[in-house]
């Protein structure tokens, strides 16, 4: 058979690797299921230092994900954060790849890479003289 026409498997979906990231995918998700959280319920939720979290939330926010709302209550200063449409959309797509990713295993999607890698050391079997002598 040609290399024209053999199937084809299908490639690994493409992750977001900047939401992929343990921290990030949990500030993420948790904005996900509300409409806006209070910098201090994300930081006891997650766990992160405030500075920790700042830094992560700074590439979210970079990377149009995230918007930060500074408040005042009174004299009191108060930061909210949200996810924009465009990081909804993202974290929907990411939720979508990983679950694809996860219902069809790489076994499946490189079945036709294991027999050209077959057919590549039956090649080199073949031109050496099936010796294993240098």
């Amino acid at each position: 058979m040609s290399a024209d026409k053999e199937p084809q498997s299908e490639p690994a979906p493409d992750i977001d690797r900047l939401i992929h990231e343990p921290a990030r995918y949990n500030i993420m998700a948790l904005l996900y299921v509300v409409e806006r959280a209070d910098f201090l319920f994300v930081r006891n939720q997650t766990n992160l230092t405030p500075g920790n979290l700042s830094a992560h939330l700074g590439k979210l926010e970079t990377a149009g994900y995230v918007k930060i709302d500074k408040e005042f209550a009174g004299k009191i200063p108060r930061t909210f954060l949200r996810l924009t449409e465009s990081g909804r959309e993202a974290f929907s797509v990411y939720r979508h790849r990983m679950r694809k990713l996860f219902t069809s295993p790489p076994e499946a999607r490189f079945q036709n890479l294991k027999g050209k890698i077959k057919k590549m050391l039956s090649a080199h079997d073949e031109d050496s003289g099936g010796s294993d002598s240098m």
